[in-house]
């Protein structure tokens, strides 16, 4: 081979090696580009690894939705909307004696709607019939379960503004909410604690202290049944009462 032909195959083979590694250094430019972003004074830390940046990215990094809770501020619109769309009246409490059944007035809206959310949203399914005043209520939407400090914490941290009728009065078999007894001056209810009257001359002295917004239609034996069993010092029950309720109507 003369001198002439070895030159040009160096020449030749001096130019494909280049070529190949021009080629690799693009390619290997192109990649990188793709998985990091340009340096910026509010972007993540140069330093960072790749594997950092890629778990950081927007596409991967979605805020988690923070669930609804009622508060003082909405439950008035909260509850008009939900009556709106929830118009349920009657919803069946059961228990190891029986069933009662409660018929709840609209006249009272907000506390008709709040009652029917709770029982939909399976807020007394872990509660008790956790007080039995003799020959005057049992009352029930308490205990002393982490599942139902855990419903209520999720459901919201409010109270309901009273709804005050005169002709509904504290006769016996009525069905009012709760209240607190401290610092609550407008009388606002506890939206998760309810009583029935189970005295035989009704419990007329509560009228205008508490919203009267149901009645039971039937099992008021079963009420009865309820308020004779033993309890203690603090008027719980000695054995527990579980409460099943149900909106049927």
């Amino acid at each position: 081979m003369s001198y002439k032909h070895k030159f040009w195959i160096v020449v030749i083979s001096v130019l494909l090696i280049s070529c190949s590694n021009a080629k690799k250094k693009q390619q290997t430019s192109s990649e990188v580009t793709k998985i990091i972003p340009s340096p910026s004074a509010d972007s993540i830390d140069a330093t960072q690894t790749i594997d950092t940046v890629i778990s950081l990215a927007p596409e991967e990094k979605k805020a988690e939705e923070k669930p609804f809770t009622i508060t003082n501020k909405n439950l008035r619109s909260f509850f008009k909307e939900y009556g709106e769309k929830n118009k349920e009246t009657k919803v069946k409490i059961s228990t190891s004696f029986g069933d009662i059944i409660i018929k709840l007035f609209k006249k009272t809206p907000i506390h008709r709607a709040n009652f029917i959310y709770l029982t939909k949203q399976g807020y007394f399914d872990t509660t008790l019939f956790y007080r039995v005043a003799k020959d005057f209520v049992i009352q029930g939407g308490n205990s002393e379960s982490h599942e139902m400090s855990k419903k209520r914490a999720e459901i919201g941290d409010y109270t309901v503004p009273q709804e005050f009728f005169p002709e509904l009065k504290h006769h016996r078999g009525m069905v009012a909410l709760s209240k607190h007894w401290v610092d609550n001056p407008s009388n606002r209810s506890t939206p998760f604690e309810f009583f029935i009257v189970v005295a035989k001359k009704g419990a007329y002295h509560l009228d205008g202290k508490h919203t009267v917004f149901g009645k039971v239609i039937k099992g008021m034996h079963v009420a009865d049944k309820i308020a004779k069993v033993a309890v203690d010092f603090s008027e719980w029950p000695k054995e527990d009462i579980p409460i099943k309720a149900e909106v049927i109507d």
